[in-house]
């Protein structure tokens, strides 16, 4: 149940907008996700780590099955998704922060792309 206003619009804001700006959003939620669980590790609260990096896998796995296989490119985002999965799953098992790092480098860079892309004449994905 949503309570704040703030929530409200947040959910307002996903259900209206287009594919290209809900995928920058994931990205987004992702790439907050992983900070904190960086900022867990290195705090020594590995509750707080262990939340923030579960929740950026769920982001990913959301990511893998929004996959369009029509498209070739969706083989190797498969691919990198796989190993952005791992890389968090084993830093959070080992809390040891240098794997997420590395899995927030893929993430930000998949975003930045997305980014450009969305600014192209004719994007797909835009309402």
């Amino acid at each position: 149940m949503i309570y704040s206003p703030y929530q409200k619009y947040q959910q307002a804001q996903a259900q209206t907008a287009s594919k290209s700006k809900l995928l920058i959003m994931l990205y987004d939620g992702a790439i907050r996700f992983v900070k904190a669980g960086i900022e867990g590790i290195e705090e020594r609260n590995y509750e707080k780590a262990n939340n923030n990096l579960c929740k950026a896998q769920a982001i990913i796995h959301e990511l893998i099955s929004s996959l369009n296989f029509d498209y070739p490119i969706s083989k190797e985002l498969l691919t990198m998704y796989e190993y952005m999965l791992h890389c968090l799953i084993e830093s959070n098992i080992r809390k040891n922060k240098e794997k997420a790092e590395e899995a927030l480098e893929y993430i930000v860079d998949l975003r930045e792309t997305w980014m450009q892309v969305t600014k192209m004449p004719g994007a797909v994905g835009e309402a």
